[in-house]
């Protein structure tokens, strides 16, 4: 992967270049699937915690569980969550948007000081696309997407996942892009393009 490429998978729509990763481990807790579905979905967060060299903790000690995954069947079941406005701004103009736009997931990050993803709240609409997914491809895609501040544009065209033997996979070169970024050499958070060119280099030795 070039560093264009890999610029594109940060740049935002307006412009801006921002790449982020964990700066503390990720403690899921996940809402609106049956039990025998959560240890897919740990299963899914556990193996690209390991690709990226990062931890999955027990517990968070400010938030509890800094990462939060509701599986709904429509955007306004969101607004009977107590207290979820306090985690996400703008709640009820934002599931308006999301209705309009017929939007199937989205995610809130928060940062901390240093600019390190401190917690993640994510929401997957099961429409008619996202309920024809296996689990296990569900739960993998959204592990990718949460494990590092992508553009929102960067899958818009192209999936992060593959195919290989009938089964579907992480796209290598995105994991190399991952394991490239949890380098601890480099700053959990940047803004510079060059960002991109330090990726690069190393995806090329991870390859």
């Amino acid at each position: 992967m070039t560093a264009d490429e890999i610029t594109a998978l940060f740049t935002r729509a307006d412009g801006q270049f921002l790449c982020a990763r964990w700066g503390r481990p990720i403690v899921p807790v996940v809402f609106g699937v049956e039990d025998a579905t959560l240890g897919v979905i740990k299963g899914a967060f556990e193996a690209v915690c390991a690709l990226a060299g990062h931890q999955m903790g027990d517990m968070d000690p400010e938030l509890g569980a800094n990462l939060m995954l509701f599986f709904i069947r429509d955007w306004d079941e969101l607004a009977a969550v107590p207290d979820l406005d306090r985690l996400v701004p703008d709640l009820v103009p934002l599931l308006v948007r999301l209705k309009a736009a017929e939007a199937n997931q989205y995610r809130v990050f928060r940062f901390d000081a240093a600019g390190a993803i401190r917690a993640c709240v994510a929401f997957v609409r099961m429409d008619n696309q996202m309920a024809v997914v296996p689990a296990e491809v569900l739960a993998l895609n959204q592990a990718v997407q949460v494990i590092l501040l992508w553009s929102d544009r960067a899958f818009t065209d192209r999936s992060p996942m593959a195919e290989a033997g009938g089964r579907a996979i992480l796209r290598p070169d995105i994991g190399a892009v991952i394991r490239a970024a949890y380098d601890p050499v480099l700053p959990a958070m940047a803004q510079d393009w060059a960002h991109a060119l330090r990726l690069a280099a190393r995806v090329g030795r991870v390859a």
